[in-house]
């Protein structure tokens, strides 16, 4: 039903830009596979129906599953003004570029998504606006993963914490990430997205942590078998826009792009619940194990080691306040 729901309202938005008008081309990459089965794609589909439907001088080119090049590839380009317009991923991706990101990333730190949308839509997301544009990005937008991140594993089931212990895992090229997973007792194994499914495949992996929905959609399914729900990350994602190509549209179509960036992720932030619990679903059905894990012990490490890493980042006040939004 929410796929026909999102199916319906992106057909209802399909127009094309008129003819004989000089049209700007958004070159909008990501990762991620441009379908309706992970929260990037879809939220990019949308913006696309949208900005297209609204405007007749601009023209969105999707280019998913890394056609622009990796995460780190197109943030650079964003930052150089060129190869790249937009991009949307988790505010992981962008830890290397702008350290304060790395906070909305610490382990155990949410409790729910609308803890998410308070902290994202409040002081929390305001702050780090201003830290985006700062080092050359308009933030458009956040959003929600669909789905909490959990271990996934080829060939041994995760049933407890000790089962962890020296697993090769793939996680975001961020130290944040890293500290999380090895604290875990994992091996955290930073790699581009793009390289997982090969990396399973040959062995130099034992797994890797994702939102379901992620799992499902670019067929990790096909080269991995267990998921354990450890719940230990939500990864927030941000939708940017080049600030030096920004700049240079006109005031009309900035609003155009700004009120697809809204429509677009209001829509996919309230799928989130019901495509995270569809996913799991689905993997099931393709043959995965999913098993619960007590992450008590995790849970009860996790405050001390949010707070370390969030003053290593300077970002121990946005902490407070992301607390104080629960």
């Amino acid at each position: 039903m929410l796929k026909t729901l999102l199916l319906a309202a992106a057909a209802a938005l399909s127009l094309s830009p008129a003819l004989g008008q000089d049209v700007t081309t958004i070159k909008f990459g990501f990762s991620s596979v441009a379908d309706l089965e992970n929260d990037n794609g879809a939220a990019a589909l949308l913006f696309k129906n949208y900005v297209e439907s609204k405007s007749d001088t601009l023209a969105v080119e999707i280019q998913g599953s890394s056609g622009l090049g990796s995460d780190a590839d197109v943030i650079q380009a964003l930052q150089l003004g060129a190869g790249a317009t937009m991009y949307i991923g988790g505010t992981a991706t962008f830890n290397t570029f702008i350290a304060k990101i790395g906070v909305l990333d610490l382990p155990f730190l949410w409790s729910d998504y609308a803890h998410v949308g308070r902290a994202l839509d409040g002081e929390v997301g305001t702050s780090l606006k201003a830290d985006f544009e700062a080092a050359g990005f308009k933030t458009l937008g956040y959003g929600f993963s669909w789905g909490y991140r959990n271990v996934v594993t080829k060939g041994v089931a995760v049933t407890e914490p000790e089962n962890l212990a020296g697993l090769k895992l793939r996680t975001i090229q961020s130290p944040i990430y890293v500290a999380a997973i090895n604290a875990m007792g994992a091996n955290a194994t930073p790699m581009s997205f793009n390289e997982v499914y090969t990396a399973l495949q040959t062995g130099v992996l034992d797994g890797f942590e994702h939102a379901a929905s992620m799992v499902y959609s670019a067929k990790l399914y096909e080269v991995s078998d267990h998921l354990a729900l450890t719940r230990h990350l939500f990864g927030p994602t941000a939708m940017t826009y080049s600030l030096a190509q920004w700049n240079q549209l006109t005031p009309e179509q900035q609003k155009v792009v700004q009120e697809g960036a809204d429509f677009a992720l209001t829509i996919a932030r309230a799928m989130a619940p019901g495509r995270e619990q569809e996913a799991l679903q689905k993997l099931e059905a393709v043959g995965m194990t999913i098993t619960e894990v007590d992450t008590s012990e995790f849970k009860a490490a996790a405050q001390p080691l949010q707070d370390e890493l969030a003053a290593g980042i300077g970002a121990g006040d946005l902490l407070a306040a992301i607390r104080a939004a629960q």
